[in-house]
């Protein structure tokens, strides 16, 4: 039977701690729904872009933003532009999975991988189908073989026993056992091609049933695509150390809390943002002052002299804003002394 080898670090024990406060707060804070939906609909493109970029798609992110968008692009790869809309249909197929917990069966994986692979490469990648070859995965730029999967006449029966620990009543965070599910479906390399991709929305499809969406706000891809040598390095510690997934959940953990940091940044400023533009209606402030006081919102602190080179504005009319805003409450001035050089102005 599968049972995966780990210890519960500190640096796994701090990231799912802050994890949680994030969760509670995203749970918690009242952020618009028109937010909430421009920001999902922003995840949803960073994650199937940057997942399909990891295997080797070469569209930017400015492409596949359009592409989702329904528009049409010449000179781009149709293989690119197929897996990036097939990764939504993906997405969008486990999003209809929040919050029900069921059982994860060889079945609902196979399907998965259907969506990811349709109409790709000629339709020769046996979609929702174990793999009959060996196949091998191979350095993107050398081309040498850096890791060999299992033989294919044990992927059925590794398979059957992976499902059945998914579906065991675990007694561990959902967050280390989604991240332990995204390392043995790559290490089992089931299927011919689109195993990362399927093992990362197989992970996904784990914090949405057991209620860790996070309002579908974050892109874990992203995280991997811009470390990823990281990422690999990760991955391969596992069997360098005798297949015990403790780095492997340490970097796994450590990219969630990273990711979910940035969400509730963004969401904090959003909800700051709200009872800024509430103050600026109150105080009747005009379109200058508005301006200013997001900048500074945006930045978090800013000078005199950056405001005045922003927006070109009269050097006067800035520092009698900014005197105005202190006075109300809005703002505070951070200097050492009256003439300090270095002085600048932040929201409170």
């Amino acid at each position: 039977m599968f049972k995966p080898r780990f210890t519960i670090t500190s640096r796994i024990n701090s990231a799912l701690l802050e994890i949680e406060r994030t969760r509670g707060f995203l749970e918690a804070a009242k952020l618009k729904e028109k937010w909430i939906k421009n920001m999902q609909s922003e995840a949803l493109i960073l994650e199937s872009h940057h997942s399909t970029h990891i295997e080797g798609t070469q569209l930017t992110l400015s492409q596949a933003q359009r592409i989702i968008a329904g528009k049409t692009l010449n000179g781009i790869r149709r293989d690119d532009r197929r897996e990036l809309l097939n990764y939504k249909e993906a997405m969008d197929f486990v999003s209809e999975h929040l919050g029900k917990k069921s059982e994860i069966t060889e079945v609902s994986i196979k399907e998965i991988h259907k969506i990811l692979v349709k109409d790709v490469r000629g339709g020769t990648l046996e979609p929702g189908t174990y793999r009959k070859i060996q196949n091998y995965v191979v350095n993107s730029v050398t081309r040498a073989i850096i890791y060999t999967p299992p033989p294919p006449s044990r992927v059925p029966q590794l398979m059957k026993e992976f499902t059945e620990w998914l579906n065991e009543d675990l007694n561990i965070s959902p967050v280390l056992i989604a991240g332990i599910s995204q390392y043995q479906f790559v290490d089992i390399h089931p299927f011919l091609d689109g195993n990362g991709r399927t093992a990362r929305v197989l992970c996904t499809l784990i914090l949405y049933e057991n209620g860790y969406d996070f309002k579908k706000l974050f892109s874990l891809s992203e995280y991997y695509d811009k470390s990823r040598s990281q990422y690999y390095a990760a991955i391969q510690s596992v069997r360098k150390s005798g297949m015990n997934m403790t780095v492997w959940l340490e970097y796994f953990t450590e990219g969630l809390q990273h990711q979910l940091r940035e969400v509730k940044t963004k969401g904090e400023k959003a909800i700051k943002k709200e009872v800024i533009t509430e103050k600026a209606k109150k105080s009747n402030l005009n379109e200058r002052q508005q301006r200013i006081l997001l900048l500074l919102l945006d930045k978090n602190r800013a000078s005199v002299e950056e405001i005045i080179q922003k927006f070109n504005f009269v050097r006067r009319s800035v520092q009698r804003d900014l005197a105005k805003f202190v006075e109300l409450g809005m703002i505070r001035e951070i200097a050492k002394s009256k003439t300090d050089p270095t002085k600048y102005y932040e929201l409170l």
